[in-house]
């Protein structure tokens, strides 16, 4: 008889399922190694090239959206934590490819909600146009949809690290500073957040029911 379990057939089903997690964690990774290895003009070019500031949505929106979302520019060695505790806990409550959509919903809504607040403010001059090439990158709009799902509809140790999580990049991040004058930023994560938990409960509905 040959033994059909063991431990590689139980790593590969723990890599399917959590496909998207695993997938994410590295792209980042990846990128914040290969943005701390170039030289510092490098770097500030980089950026300025996968921000979702509304120059770049107007010129290449869909390269923008993808790259901004592998680039954070602070806490370096913090994210691939808070990366894991937001998106593994949000595939154990929907599964790896409805937590890629509520993710990319985020991502999506929360810069396109933000950044069009500011084109809309430029352009009716209460904003300088200078803030149409505003730096905007960081992976925090796909971390703060995950982490609804988690809150709302994870095991009690989902919702533990998805607080941490929260709680992390509220106080330390200060994610929801500059509400109140509209800044990007603050208005993305809320509209990122929102998204989470609205599609976070349609997809947990119907696995629910069935």
């Amino acid at each position: 008889m040959t033994a059909t379990g063991g431990p590689a057939p139980a790593l590969r089903g723990v890599f399917v399922r959590y496909a998207v997690a695993w997938f994410y964690l590295a792209g980042v990774s990846a990128a914040e190694l290969g943005y701390v290895l170039l030289p510092q003009p490098d770097r500030a070019e980089l950026l300025r090239w996968a921000s979702t500031s509304v120059h770049n949505l107007t010129h290449y929106p869909a390269a923008c959206l993808i790259a901004s979302a592998f680039f954070p520019t602070s806490y370096l060695l913090a994210w691939p934590a808070l990366i894991a505790l937001a998106l593994f806990g949000a595939v154990s409550v929907l599964g790896t490819w409805r937590t890629a959509v509520t993710c990319a919903a985020g991502q999506i809504l929360g810069t396109v909600v933000s950044e069009g607040i500011i084109a809309y403010r430029v352009a009716d001059g209460s904003l300088p146009a200078a803030d149409r090439f505003l730096l905007d990158v960081g992976p925090s709009y796909v971390v703060v949809a995950a982490i609804a799902v988690g809150l709302l509809y994870g095991n009690w140790l989902v919702r533990v690290g998805a607080g941490i999580d929260l709680a992390l990049l509220i106080f330390v991040g200060q994610i929801f500073s500059g509400l109140s004058r509209l800044e990007v930023a603050p208005v993305g994560h809320v509209t990122a957040l929102l998204t989470g938990a609205v599609l976070g409960t349609v997809f947990a509905r119907r696995n629910i029911g069935k």
